[in-house]
């Protein structure tokens, strides 16, 4: 009888870890920037094939190569004035220290370069997005969400937050 209790107490234990697992999902929608890619509910940072440099979003910065040495800037260098963001391809990097990858980044993301025609967050429809800081549906925070969970509860919605992709870039 023991043994079943035990058991039973286990298992309960496991289901309630993977439920509140599953709930705690980390969304950063808000502090993306409008030109970053529609599609994700999380990015922590984006690759910018083109030029060659990455934009980390929870401190809203670039980073480039100058003479060898990683810069951390809140603009691009003026090497770069002409690079359209919105225009410009994005791969969405979701790992610690991403630009240290930057070799193996470099190399597979290369056929993105002069890519058009990714929708950016700004021109999205999508109240998700309402959110975003500037965004022309802009909202109020909670009432872009109590729009999408409504929209999700009637059961139009089928996407549950993964965006597109793996995480780990839109290829």
């Amino acid at each position: 009888m023991k043994k079943i209790f035990l058991t039973l107490l286990i298992a309960i234990g496991f289901v309630s870890f993977r439920a509140s697992a599953q709930v705690s999902i980390n969304v950063n929608i808000g502090s993306q920037p409008l030109w970053g890619p529609v599609g994700y509910d999380h990015a922590d940072y984006y690759y910018l094939p083109d030029v060659e440099s990455y934009y980390y979003v929870p401190k809203k910065q670039f980073i480039y190569l100058d003479n060898g040495r990683w810069n951390f800037s809140a603009s691009l260098p003026s090497r770069y004035s002409g690079y359209d963001l919105y225009n410009g391809y994005k791969v969405v990097i979701n790992s610690r220290d991403a630009y240290h990858n930057f070799d193996n980044d470099r190399v597979r993301y290369a056929k993105y370069k002069k890519v058009k025609g990714q929708k950016a967050i700004k021109y999205s429809d999508d109240p998700r997005y309402y959110v975003v800081k500037g965004h022309p549906h802009g909202m109020p925070p909670g009432q872009a969400k109590k729009m999408y969970s409504k929209k999700n509860d009637a059961g139009k919605g089928k996407d549950h937050g993964a965006g597109k992709g793996n995480g780990k870039g839109k290829h």
